[in-house]
């Protein structure tokens, strides 16, 4: 880039929500540079696995169908863990078959493909560039400063670098005297590994019950995660397994526990180990998740500048989303770009559109209705340690043939219930899914 280039936009990570973002402007005609630290988009970027087909559809139409996919979900399942049980709700759609709305995906692949097409589009990517400053001048942000020594400029600068938890731009960046971003809390932010673990395809269907290139999920609470707030997961891919989860950082921090002792405990248990027997790991990843939920959201819009993705705190864990509120977030930040270049406007009101665009669209809706869940896992740890562990033993006298009728199995069920307190699961319980309302 020469020396005092500008641009309409500069998006800082080439992430689901920089590209996507990327890409939007650029199809509108656009001067876009898009900024990523890895050696290429993908190679230092994170996430679970699961990438919902919708949102990149309405991004790059048709083509999402020639996006590195690894296995469309077909199955979901979902595990209530404690130390000698695997209490499951499974739901095995399938429809999805003819229409798959969500793949298993490895983001080395994927986002390497997806800045693709923003190059295609006629976006700058260039790679391997740690922007490691916000230009600020007359209290407005003008462009970024890069680990090359070149500063940037532009109309519009776009974050999205992911959490970037005590070190990001937005905690950096001061601008009349208050960061973009207020310092993060242990308990607004989960700490999250995975391991990517090669196993063969068939091994794979025939462990998981799929049909030759079908996948499914694997969701584990309670025990899985040793009672901390979170879940544990495994996502088949094409011929590996996306195997990893996640808690709290403010739980770690306080059970003294690692991240590997998470991971361990959970490949260890017996309702896991026969799954993953014989699969070698290949690779090894981490990262911070947001869970702060809508009143962790930081100000999204500035002089200057917008936030998108991770960045601006969007993630729902209950629904283990989060790429898809990045690509709709960095969809709606384009669109507001596009607004302002067609206004030669980029003051700090018209860039409050962005806000407007979020609070209009699902993504707040979300995050509003969620917003209580995480709280109320870390509030109530017996949720996820005691009353697993009730269920388990009502189920095993339930289920049990040991010569006991039926009526003194009930009457045992009932006084074993009444002695945990069984007013204060269903308090807890009613309290959950109010939190869901």
């Amino acid at each position: 880039m020469a020396d005092e280039e500008k641009f309409d936009a500069v998006v800082v990570g080439a992430g689901p929500a920089g590209t996507a973002a990327a890409i939007t402007m650029a199809k509108a005609g656009l001067q876009v540079a898009l900024l990523e630290r890895g050696a290429k988009p993908g190679s230092k970027n994170v996430m679970g696995g699961i990438l919902y087909n919708h949102y990149l559809e309405e991004i790059v139409g048709d083509d999402w169908k020639q996006a590195p996919l690894e296995r469309p979900i077909i199955e979901e399942r979902r595990w209530l863990m404690t130390p000698d049980a695997a209490i499951s709700f499974d739901y095995k759609n399938i429809r999805n078959r003819a229409h798959p709305h969500s793949y298993s995906v490895l983001r080395a692949r994927f986002d390497a493909w997806f800045a693709e097409q923003a190059e295609k589009a006629g976006a700058l990517v260039v790679p391997e560039t740690v922007v490691d400053r916000l230009i600020v001048k007359n209290s407005r942000v003008i462009g970024v400063g890069t680990g090359r020594g070149d500063d940037v400029y532009a109309d519009v600068v776009i974050v999205c670098e992911g959490i970037g938890l005590g070190t990001g731009l937005l905690e950096r960046t001061v601008i009349n005297g208050t960061p973009l971003r207020r310092k993060l809390r242990p308990n607004e932010v989960a700490m999250a590994v995975k391991e990517i673990m090669q196993l063969d395809p068939g091994l794979i269907e025939e462990r998981f019950n799929c049909e030759s290139g079908e996948g499914c999920t694997v969701e584990c609470f309670g025990d899985s995660t040793m009672g901390m707030s979170g879940f544990m997961f495994i996502y088949t891919n094409h011929d590996t397994l996306s195997v990893g989860g996640g808690a709290l950082l403010s739980e770690f921090n306080k059970t003294l526990r690692t991240p590997n002792d998470l991971m361990e405990h959970f490949k260890q248990h017996p309702a896991v180990k026969p799954l993953l027997r014989g699969a070698e790991t290949v690779e090894y990843l981490a990262h911070l998740i947001p869970e702060g939920g809508y009143r962790g959201i930081p100000k999204v819009y500035g002089s200057g500048y917008l936030v998108c993705g991770d960045a601006a705190m969007l993630s729902n864990p209950v629904h283990r989303e989060g790429s898809n509120l990045a690509m709709e977030s960095g969809r709606l930040a384009g669109e507001t770009v596009i607004r302002c270049k067609e206004l030669e406007d980029f003051s700090e009101t018209r860039l409050a559109e962005y806000r407007g665009r979020l609070d209009h669209s699902w993504i707040m809706a979300d995050m509003k209705k969620y917003d209580k869940a995480v709280p109320l896992l870390e509030h109530n740890p017996q949720m996820l340690t005691k009353y697993p562990q009730v269920l388990d033993r009502a189920l095993d006298e339930f289920f049990r043939v040991d010569g006991k009728s039926k009526w003194a199995k009930q009457n045992n069920i009932l006084k074993m219930l009444r002695k945990e307190g069984l007013f204060r699961m269903g308090w807890d319980t009613f309290k959950a899914l109010w939190a869901m309302k």
